[in-house]
């Protein structure tokens, strides 16, 4: 299983680093040819679902992600529930002096991978969700690249 962790500070006050890094919509602004919408409940509760989709010309896939542990605003983690993507990640933001830190921590396993490509999938996975996250704790989210 491939595994990594990112952790970025932030002038932000807890709650609010909170409120942008579980704004899952938000998510697949970075992700290339990826839209992510909450597709059971509101994204704010134990058993909700959000959906990672995934599509590039006749490649597509699904990563159904249920959060099934919450304790906002400090920590929540998600259970990948696809046939492509399994395993989980774990978002945690805490105070730090003025500010707050988040920490994004995920375990991948991409069905039909062997092994062998697990340090590849952990460098990717850290490239492209370190961009996420830069993007969603940015004072302007628009001018963000990662």
């Amino acid at each position: 299983m491939a595994r990594f962790v990112l952790t970025r500070r932030s002038p932000l006050p807890p709650a609010e680093c909170w409120a942008l890094v579980t704004a899952w919509p938000r998510h697949g602004e970075r992700v290339p040819f990826t839209r992510v919408s909450v597709v059971r409940g509101t994204g704010r509760q134990v058993g909700d679902v959000v959906l990672a989709r995934t599509a590039l010309g006749p490649l597509r896939f699904d990563d159904p992600m249920e959060l099934v542990e919450l304790a906002a605003p400090e920590r929540c983690r998600l259970a990948k529930r696809g046939r492509v993507v399994r395993g989980g990640a774990e978002l945690r933001v805490r105070a730090v002096g003025a500010g707050s830190e988040a920490v994004w921590a995920e375990e991948l396993r991409i069905t039909g991978l062997p092994r062998l490509f697990d340090p590849l999938v952990a460098l990717a996975g850290r490239l492209v969700f370190g961009r996420v996250l830069d993007h969603l704790l940015a004072a302007d989210p628009d001018t963000a690249t990662g």
